[in-house]
């Protein structure tokens, strides 16, 4: 009897709980991806999975970590957050062919294979730095049916010298074959991504990340074609770009301008105090920004 009567007080107990305690949408869950060439990608989700989604592409030497801010924040985890590693970056896949990361499609494809397979449901694309070109590819393939909106985060628009900051003693040290030049190559590389440095833990984070990425793939990578007629140029949908004044490695002005000429309803927000980095450098602005073009977008 006292048993009984036990069980029933802590089921009630459960039950009660239950009821009082809001929602706990947040959770984390990772997955791999095959792209259609058969390299595998990393995935990874959190926030509300009945939300709005939002998929997140990072940059050269990045990894979904790139994404850790908006990751952390409270007020994003009503959206659904996914984010994976490229290809030849993380705990993706790494072909040893050149030609497997100097085809743009390829990178259009792995996109489109991450849209796929986690059945996202009219995702807005947020892009950083290659996480653009890759973008513009997808959508050169792919066309703009499937997504809500894009943004792009201190975007490149297409590999050409007039976009870009010449930073050329940088990219002959990462591809330098020896060893202690290459990695000094990819942290000053690294340290060009930000005008306001981030801290300690992080910055190791990233030259970890960096190290991890495929040697081939960095040499090859600026060979990438970037189909920016065709991509931009069937992009209907809304689309932000977020640049940094203090970009060190894109030109925000030249970029912003090749790309409103081809897709015209972009708008452009500059950050005063952030340089390449503009998501992780002001995650405030950033973070707020994104939560109002998601809602827009996904009306």
């Amino acid at each position: 009897m006292a048993y009984r009567f036990l069980r029933r007080t802590v089921l009630q107990l459960v039950l009660l709980l239950a009821v009082a305690a809001p929602p706990a949408f947040a959770w984390d869950r990772s997955s791999v991806v095959t792209a259609p060439d058969g390299v595998t990608l990393a995935v990874q989700e959190t926030g509300d999975p009945e939300g709005p989604t939002v998929i997140f592409v990072h940059g050269l030497l990045g990894s979904r970590l790139s994404w850790d801010a908006q990751w952390r924040d409270p007020a994003l985890q009503r959206f659904r957050l996914i984010a994976f590693d490229l290809r030849g970056h993380g705990q993706s896949g790494m072909p040893t062919s050149p030609q497997m990361y100097r085809e743009g499609r390829r990178w259009g494809d792995d996109l489109d294979a991450v849209i796929r397979a986690t059945r996202a449901n009219r995702p807005v694309l947020v892009g950083w730095s290659l996480g653009a070109a890759v973008i513009t590819n997808y959508l050169a393939a792919y066309g703009d049916d499937a997504i809500a909106g894009v943004i792009y985060a201190g975007g490149v628009i297409e590999l050409k010298t007039d976009q870009l900051m010449p930073q050329p003693t940088v990219y002959e040290r990462m591809a330098s074959a020896d060893l202690r030049t290459h990695l000094d190559g990819e942290r000053a590389f690294l340290a060009l991504c930000s005008h306001r440095p981030p801290d300690a833990d992080t910055f190791q984070r990233m030259i970890a990340a960096a190290a991890m990425a495929s040697n081939v793939m960095q040499n090859a990578v600026h060979g990438m074609n970037v189909e920016a007629d065709k991509g931009l140029r069937a992009l209907r949908k809304p689309i932000l770009h977020v640049y940094g004044a203090h970009d060190a490695l894109v030109r925000p002005e030249a970029s912003f301008a090749r790309a409103a000429a081809l897709a015209p309803q972009g708008v452009l927000r500059l950050y005063p105090e952030a340089g390449h980095a503009p998501f992780a450098e002001d995650p405030a602005r950033f973070d707020k920004d994104l939560a109002t073009f998601i809602e827009a977008a996904t009306r």
